[in-house]
């Protein structure tokens, strides 16, 4: 049972830092229909903005402080919703009347763009590097279980987070227009919503989630580098599909089953080498017995 409670404990934290990522994947897929996969390297540059933005933060505020480490991520969550909205300014707004395909191939080479223009020794170069302690780190210990303060604190925050975006969709005015812009693009342009001002929020909101996950992720990795997004991206897409793809509470239901899975896996012997293949496992499961995902909706296309 001890094992079973310290698992679980690993796996929400886990889980947690998934369903940030997975929530900004099922945000533009709900609005436009298409899966962003840069989304997986604007996480990777939260984490390096986070990185360099420690040591000047750091001289205005007290170093490793809760009130230090608000400011950087909220910094690197503003820096990175403007990397969104020009992505999707640049890259996709071009595209928006091509084909999904021809739209899914482009976001895969924005993918690829930043991966390996990052890893140029002009930029951050291809080695790993140390991630700063932006806050406290302490070991805490309740009955034989072993967590620490980061693991906390990834969970507060998903849940705040998911809070908020349920009330910006559901109680905002910009939620209503995204909602429309969702179900019906052409009938919510004639009804006057301004459709490039509502994907470009769209956009932000969802790379300042990647963002946040991405300093959350780089404080367990043992160094940030500009591939670190990919293995947390996939996963995420992967928990994004299984708990309904466009749901936020499903995105936010995957990424914590998926990161249980993981640990549970990788806590059991002869288990741990395969737990990304288990996790891919249950994704194909799902697709073929609830292809909608277990939150989501079977919809009818008509062609």
């Amino acid at each position: 049972m001890q094992w079973f409670l310290q698992q679980l404990i690993n796996g929400l934290a886990l889980g947690s830092i998934y369903a940030l990522i997975a929530l900004g994947y099922t945000m533009v897929y709900g609005v436009l229909g298409f899966i962003n996969f840069a989304h997986c390297d604007v996480l990777m540059l939260g984490a390096f903005a986070a990185s360099f933005l420690a040591a000047p933060v750091a001289r205005v505020l007290a170093p490793q402080s809760y009130c230090g480490a608000a400011v950087i991520i909220l910094l690197a969550a503003g820096l990175c919703a403007l990397i969104g909205m020009l992505i999707e300014f640049l890259a996709y707004r071009p595209l928006r009347r091509r084909p999904k395909l021809t739209v899914l191939i482009t976001a895969i080479g924005v993918s690829l763009f930043l991966e390996f223009t990052c890893q140029h020794p002009a930029v951050f170069g291809a080695a790993t590097r140390p991630f700063p302690k932006l806050i406290p780190q302490r070991d805490c210990q309740w009955r034989g279980l072993s967590f620490n303060t980061n693991d906390i604190g990834v969970l507060l925050v998903t849940v705040l987070l998911l809070v908020a975006l349920w009330w910006i969709v559901r109680r905002t005015r910009i939620g209503v227009a995204m909602r429309a812009v969702s179900f019906n693009e052409s009938a919510a342009a004639l009804m006057g919503v301004n459709i490039n001002r509502v994907i470009s929020f769209t956009f932000a909101l969802g790379s300042a989630l990647a963002a946040v996950a991405g300093v959350f992720y780089a404080m367990r990795a043992p160094g940030i580098e500009p591939l670190m997004g990919v293995q947390p991206g996939l996963r995420a897409f992967t928990a994004a599909v299984v708990g309904g793809i466009g749901n936020l509470p499903g995105a936010a239901l995957g990424g914590v089953l998926i990161g249980l899975l993981e640990t549970f896996a990788g806590g059991i012997p002869g288990l741990s080498d395969y737990r990304d293949g288990i996790a891919f496992a249950i994704l194909i499961l799902i697709l073929l017995f609830k292809p909608a995902g277990l939150l989501g909706k079977a919809q009818v296309e008509k062609v």
